[in-house]
């Protein structure tokens, strides 16, 4: 009866209103089927939404770059107390640190999804109180290119954006083949060295698990320090028989204050340093993985080309 009368103050027919109706019902149902989001993270946890997640809490920098760069940055509700990239964060309310986030400052923020970076075990004891409580957490690893490209495609599945994942991950690309294109070397010569320091003193350097490894490959490097690991501790000695052709140096919160490389006596020796192939470089810009790294293969690509040339 209901559709009957619908149907008369319409002046629909009865037939074509019902078909009309059930369609209305059909894409009701669709749409509610694909309201809910699911993605497996780096650990292996299966993660599912019931729609699309608008409050979202990054435990790690990188989160706040990527979603900002997919013009998602209002999604983001807080952020931690070293996270000041991009500018539009720094307006948003701190919950403590990457390692140390407050559990009761979180849950108080509503969140519908947290992110964290893997680092230390810490990084993933901080999700426990979190997780207990309720909310929906994804964690990842990210030491290359292929990596952070996998996991961009996974936010956007979260946000429901998957174009605008896949719109950044194109952009990157592109940027990363112009770079490999100005970096085609002839069969005969071989890839320079480089070595990358984390810290100085007490000698850190990047290892072939870092994303500063994959930045060192693509912009036409090699990894001086082979180890498997993320951070490598080196002994002076050990540097010295590397001799690495080019040395960078990065300047920020691992560390702060550098002393350039040619001004340590013990380092005279080296190649780099006799050579004035020194370059120091941002953090944030290199270690973090994030869209920035690809600015970070154009820089270093730059340094070892006109090196070359000279």
């Amino acid at each position: 009866m209901f559709m009957k009368h619908l149907s008369r103050l319409l002046s629909i027919p009865v037939s074509a209103f019902r078909r009309f109706f059930f369609l209305l019902l059909l894409i009701s149902f669709s749409s509610s089927a694909q309201a809910a989001v699911s993605i497996v993270d780096d650990f292996g946890n299966e993660l599912t939404l019931k729609s699309p997640a608008k409050r979202i809490v990054a435990l790690y920098g990188s989160f706040n770059e990527i979603l900002c760069a997919m013009d998602l940055g209002d999604r983001l509700v807080a952020r931690t107390a070293a996270d000041h990239y991009p500018e539009q964060i720094t307006a948003l309310p701190s919950i403590g640190t990457h390692m140390r986030p407050n559990p009761e400052l979180i849950v108080a923020m509503k969140p519908d999804l947290v992110l964290q970076m893997a680092g230390r075990s810490k990084a993933a004891s901080a999700l426990e109180p979190l997780r207990t409580r309720g909310i929906p957490c994804a964690m990842f690893k990210v030491a290359s290119f292929e990596e952070m490209f996998s996991m961009i495609r996974r936010l956007g599945i979260l946000t429901g954006k998957p174009g605008a994942a896949q719109k950044l991950v194109d952009s990157m690309n592109a940027r990363l083949n112009a770079v490999s294109e100005r970096c085609v070397r002839s069969s005969s010569e071989s890839a320079p060295s480089v070595f990358f320091e984390i810290r100085y003193p007490n000698l850190l350097a990047a290892g072939q698990g870092s994303i500063v490894n994959d930045i060192i490959r693509h912009a036409g490097g090699i990894n001086c320090v082979d180890n498997h690991k993320k951070i490598v501790r080196l002994g002076e000695e050990e540097l010295m028989r590397l001799n690495p052709q080019n040395y960078v140096y990065q300047t920020g919160r691992m560390n702060p204050s550098p002393v350039r490389p040619d001004e340590r006596s013990h380092l005279r020796f080296l190649d780099a340093v006799r050579n004035k192939k020194i370059l120091n470089v941002d953090e944030s810009v290199f270690s973090r993985p994030g869209p920035r790294n690809v600015e970070a293969v154009e820089i270093l690509a730059d340094f070892l080309l006109n090196q070359k040339e000279k």
